[in-house]
């Protein structure tokens, strides 16, 4: 069927095709490149007739505003049965449903879901990779799995050659909701306007060889044959194809449409600059561990704010942005449009910036700190009874050549002044965050001297760094007292060495 007039129908009439008890894979990223038409007409017809029920749900980035749009529309019980995703933070009913038992749940890193998709596609038995070794999401330390309703064996240890990987098993998928800007007359999907691309094509090959149904959701459909090149996902994929409105088929969750994310150009270095701040200071010591040529990839949250103080410092032209989503180049969006990035070098598919980074293509990364304990681990992934997930936070880390953990000493009420160089704690925070042990590994310390990596722990007034007999207190906030301020606000004592005070950059204001 290669007439696009033939597979064109309402989200009601496309979501009315899914059966109880199928496996619906969803893509996006955040907000960009999510269906957004198809998930709320999904949840439309749940709360209207009861039905579709028992679903699993497979996703790979995080999709959602933390509130009601992205996958939260499928977060009903008995809607859905299983989950297996990426990242959970912004989908924060689904993760209530887990925490109470109501649904199995898995945390799997963003990246193997990605790379599953194609493993699926292919008819391979999984994905069999290094990543997860030694976190969680390791047989040894619970299998990914987030409540005991769960069951185990969806991922297994092996050896190959003498080493260990992990084996993240096949299963079929019986739906697949997609996103793009237009198809042509022959139901091409294209991707022109879209701040992403993602798994679109993985996924629709991994449906299509499952025997199952490609929805596809559009903002136009356009009457001249799409170059060949320009296709991500042929027509041949494609079941169904649902023309959007506007307001739900924004390029991201924050933007209805922003040409930078589409376009080439050059980066304004003075077009933001990070306000004064202990978020400041920790971005700007993190900067300076970066060096000149180095592939980067920043984190969401305090480590966006490393690419304004290296556009402060002219240093965009010295390094390479990356985003996990796929964006090569360019600055980095933040908040809710996460994973945009302006002006891009190029903008590859989500599977593709894996597999760059899972062979050690990055040179530094700095990402979030929510815990860090005396082994070095962090955890980043789950607080209690609120779930997070690890997204691709897994693959970077445990991949980059450098990595920088960014976060406060303590949380809770804590209160700073910054004044002439000097940092004055006025108010401790009340909750510690350097703990005996974390709550959970989402990043294994000792893997990580294994492996040979180079790994700081930056706070607004202290560094650390991970070295073979522990962490390591290295570096102190001018105007800190270092028993007071830092070892008494700490579960664990570090290592002490010969102690340096951090360096000035990180407490001045530019002068020009």
């Amino acid at each position: 069927m290669h007439d696009v007039r033939q597979k064109i129908c309402t989200a009601a009439e496309a979501v009315a095709l899914i059966q109880n008890g199928q496996t619906v894979a969803c893509g996006g990223f955040v907000g960009a490149a999510h269906p957004e038409s198809l998930t709320a007409a999904l949840e439309l017809r749940f709360l209207d007739s009861g039905d579709p029920q028992g679903l699993t749900l497979l996703y790979a980035a995080g999709q959602g505003d933390g509130n009601r749009r992205g996958l939260n529309h499928l977060a009903h019980d008995r809607l859905i049965r299983r989950v297996i995703g990426g990242h959970w933070g912004l989908v924060p009913r689904m993760g209530q449903l887990a925490i109470e038992e109501k649904i199995e749940a898995y945390n799997f890193p963003q990246g193997v879901i990605c790379h599953l998709l194609r493993d699926i596609a292919a008819g391979r038995p999984g994905c069999i990779t290094h990543v997860g070794l030694n976190t969680f999401i390791d047989p040894l330390r619970g299998g990914g799995r987030l409540n005991e309703r769960t069951p185990a064996g969806a991922v297994e240890r092996l050896q190959l050659n003498g080493r260990d990987y992990l084996w993240y098993k096949s299963f079929p998928i019986h739906v697949g909701l997609i996103r793009g800007t237009a198809v042509d007359p022959r139901g091409n999907l294209l991707m022109d306007r879209e701040a992403v691309i993602g798994e679109v094509l993985p996924m629709a090959q991994a449906v299509h060889n499952s025997g199952g149904l490609v929805i596809a959701q559009v903002a136009e459909i356009r009457r001249e044959l799409a170059p060949p090149q320009s296709v991500r996902v042929p027509g041949i994929l494609i079941d169904r194809v649902v023309l959007a409105a506007a307001d739900e088929h924004e390029q991201t969750f924050a933007e209805a449409y922003n040409p930078d994310y589409c376009s080439a150009g050059e980066i304004d270095d003075d077009s933001s600059r990070l306000p004064w701040s202990v978020r400041r200071v920790i971005a700007a010591r993190a900067c300076d561990a970066i060096q000149p040529g180095d592939i980067v990839n920043l984190g969401i949250g305090l480590p966006e704010g490393i690419a304004r103080i290296a556009a402060e410092r002219k240093l965009l032209n010295e390094l390479t942005l990356t985003v996990e989503s796929g964006p090569v180049g360019g600055l980095p969006a933040g908040g809710l449009s996460f994973g945009a990035s302006k002006f891009p070098f190029a903008v590859v598919d989500q599977p593709a910036q894996f597999d760059f980074y899972d062979g050690g293509g990055l040179d530094f990364a700095a990402l979030g700190a929510a815990e860090v304990d005396q082994h070095g681990n962090v955890n980043v992934s789950r607080f209690g009874n609120r779930l997070a997930g690890v997204g691709g936070f897994v693959n970077i880390t445990q991949n980059a050549r450098r990595v920088v953990f960014c976060g406060t000493l303590t949380t809770g009420n804590a209160e700073y002044d910054l004044h002439n160089g000097q940092l004055q704690i006025l108010r401790q925070g009340s909750t510690r965050k350097f703990l005996s042990n974390v709550q959970q590994v989402s990043f294994s310390g000792d893997a990580a001297r294994r492996n040979g990596q180079d790994v700081l722990y930056v706070t607004e007034r202290a560094v650390f760094q991970l070295d073979r007999d522990g962490v390591r207190l290295i570096e102190y906030a001018p105007g800190v007292d270092v028993q007071r301020d830092i070892l008494d606000q700490m579960e664990f004592t570090p290592l002490v060495g010969q102690l340096r005070p951090m360096a000035a950059t990180a407490f001045s204001w530019p002068t020009s």
